[in-house]
């Protein structure tokens, strides 16, 4: 599996590693929404500390759970994600959703 979650009361964290494409993101997206769910997250942190490649399924990922969360009143967080990454984050205005750190 590419993601492993923790719960922390209401907070969600989804460690994210490998490669997010269309294949891998469909069941990264699962793992986190039935956290988000089964919690009524209202925070969920995405890191991204060991993803090597993603595609715009990726910002799709991001936005999507951003929708979800945003049902329970909550907030994303984009966290460590590789230089290249995170450019493309910001080009396509995942910072304007989402916080990004590191």
């Amino acid at each position: 599996m590419a993601v492993r979650t923790e719960t922390d009361g209401k907070s969600v964290i989804a460690y994210i590693s490998g490669e997010i494409d269309h294949h891998s993101a469909a069941a990264i997206r699962k793992v986190i929404d039935s956290e988000i769910e089964k919690n009524a997250a209202n925070l969920l942190t995405l890191d991204f500390s060991d993803v090597t490649f993603m595609d715009s399924s990726g910002i799709g990922l991001v936005m999507g759970r951003y929708r979800l969360i945003k049902g329970y009143n909550g907030k994303v967080i984009v966290q460590n994600p590789p230089a290249a990454i995170k450019r493309v984050m910001r080009l396509s205005g995942i910072d304007k959703i989402a916080t990004l750190k590191g």
